[in-house]
């Protein structure tokens, strides 16, 4: 099964209030208006996810899961792969409820959004030296 990791940071303005999306950013800052952002200074985005991950996210309908962990809390997401995934953002991942894909969308149909996840892993995640991780498999 296909895997890969990402490192992510907390940041003060940790919200995860959006309905439809989580995101991680390579980026270091982030404003009040990124209200789906779980982490910054991503270790990867899109782009430079493993070759044989990106081929099998890249088939219709292949199953992902994503393992989002912060110190004892963990949590999996389950979207959907799709053949007109680029997965060439050079600084986001975004995990996505609708079927909208872009190139920072790494899957689709998820049964979660930033507003399920849970509220202790935000608040630990609103300390910027919390240190976050995001592994995904795929089947």
């Amino acid at each position: 099964m296909p895997e890969d990791e990402i490192i992510f940071y907390g940041h003060p303005n940790v919200r995860c209030l959006h309905r439809k999306t989580i995101e991680v950013t390579t980026d270091s800052h982030l404003s009040l208006r990124g209200d789906c952002i779980l982490g910054v200074k991503a270790s990867k985005a899109c782009r430079d996810l493993s070759e044989p991950l990106k081929k099998r996210i890249q088939n219709d309908h292949s199953r992902i899961m994503i393992e989002i962990s912060v110190g004892s809390i963990a949590t999996i997401i389950i979207g959907t792969g799709d053949k007109n995934l680029s997965l060439s953002s050079q600084t986001d991942i975004v995990m996505r409820k609708s079927n909208f894909i872009s190139s920072r969308t790494l899957c689709i149909n998820c049964d979660k959004a930033s507003v399920d996840l849970p509220v202790d892993m935000i608040k630990q995640l609103q300390d910027p030296s919390c240190k976050g991780l995001l592994k995904i498999f795929s089947e």
